[in-house]
């Protein structure tokens, strides 16, 4: 018979509950990112107007574990001349950085396990003082990932793909910490926690609200740094035959594409925790940060869990919409759009900071509208010709194309 007066002891050390939480977490991250391959494929024979996976299993549900077994049991062939240690390690390094962000990401507020009035534990595997700053560090170091898959592979093609790849993501890395700068100078921490309680209680709103021109850019960056259609340039199957895993097959392959999920799970529960409240809905009862019991806890992971799914369908509903960017319209879209506007957005926001409104939601969001409407005036009086050719070539009837 189980000890449970022994079990909730041992629950209450935080150390062992954060231990037994990253074991459910890894388990549910697994399991979604194999289905996600099932969502992608029903989603796009949606739009499509197709019927998509229905085979195996009923509706095709199995479908996940067919394509796992195929990776498993798949020849693993490795190409002649390829630089092996790094060709092996390209794969394993994509996979693990898209899965160790989670651990500083907050679930589910502070729990009281045995219903005593008093705070036990934290629903978080880990809750360090820079847990932004640690979620930006492994994020940043998914490259290493691509670059690695594309130079060792010793194919000039694959090469390519990791070369446009990290001109990509380390163009995009700066609009994007420029967007989370705004939330941190306004909250004033690093904790992701903090960033959650300060937009929940009364009067207090989600940072959108504040900040919507921010939140949209810092999504346009995730998009970029998870190499999802439109800013899919590290692969460009059509272009590239696969990109900088072209050499790669069997599990190997399966674990750059997991990892592609992993790190879109993880950018979706950061944007999440940034702008949308984290784990808290307003004016739902359980959902407060008072809320300390455990069912309030699994209803706040809940809630968590739902704000991703939502971000994961758009994620895939943009794929199968829009076009791919050309590689010149992708670096211009970052360096002389999204930068520009991040910077007085940060400016804004600073000053927001010394007056002492950065929470008033008329200023901030006053502001946002402002930017909005400039850009919007400003592209009207320089609209520029609008043409396939790249700006550098010659011009076409004495107009220079755009």
């Amino acid at each position: 018979m189980v000890d449970v007066v022994g079990v909730m002891d041992i629950l209450k050390d935080q150390f062992w509950f954060s231990a037994g939480l990253a074991a459910a977490l890894i388990g549910v991250i697994m399991t979604v990112v194999a289905y996600c391959i099932y969502f992608e494929r029903k989603i796009s024979a949606w739009i499509q107007d197709r019927v998509g996976p229905n085979r195996v299993g009923p509706l095709g549900l199995l479908q996940p574990l067919a394509d796992g077994a195929k990776f498993i049991f798949k020849e693993d062939s490795i190409p002649a001349n390829v630089d092996k240690p790094l060709f092996l390690i390209a794969p394993t390094v994509a996979f693990i950085l898209g899965m160790i962000g989670f651990v500083v990401l907050p679930w589910g507020g502070s729990v009281d396990l045995d219903g005593d009035g008093v705070v036990d534990v934290v629903a978080q595997v880990a809750d360090p003082g820079i847990g932004l700053l640690y979620l930006l560090g492994v994020g940043s170091l998914g490259v290493y990932g691509v670059v690695l898959g594309g130079w060792a592979s010793n194919n000039k093609y694959a090469v390519f793909a990791a070369m446009r790849s990290t001109a990509q993501m380390l163009s995009y890395e700066i609009p994007m910490g420029l967007c989370i700068f705004i939330v941190v100078v306004c909250v004033g921490s690093l904790r992701l926690e903090d960033i959650v309680l300060s937009q929940v209680g009364e009067g207090h709103v989600w940072n959108i609200v504040l900040h919507p021109v921010a939140f949209f850019i810092l999504l346009v960056t995730i998009f970029a740094e998870t190499n999802r259609t439109p800013f899919d340039l590290a692969e460009a199957e059509q272009e590239l035959v696969g990109g900088y895993h072209t050499e790669y097959g069997a599990l190997k392959f399966g674990m750059f594409f997991l990892g592609e999920y992993a790190h879109m799970i993880t950018g979706s529960a950061f944007i999440t925790v940034l702008f949308l409240g984290g784990w808290h809905l307003p004016w739902v009862p359980g959902l407060q940060p008072e809320d300390v019991s455990v069912g309030a806890m699994f209803m706040k992971m809940g809630v968590m869990g739902l704000k991703i799914v939502a971000f994961l369908f758009l994620f895939m509903w943009v794929r199968w919409t829009l076009p791919r960017f050309r590689f010149d319209q992708l670096m211009r879209l970052s360096w002389k759009g999204l930068l520009p506007m991040c910077m007085i957005l940060a400016g804004y926001a600073v000053y927001l900071v010394y007056v002492g409104l950065d929470r008033d939601v008329y200023w901030a969001l006053g502001g946002n509208i402002v930017l909005v409407l400039s850009v919007l005036v400003f592209n009207v009086l320089h609209r520029p010709l609008v043409s396939g050719r790249q700006a550098n070539m010659p011009a076409i009837g004495g107009r220079q194309p755009a």
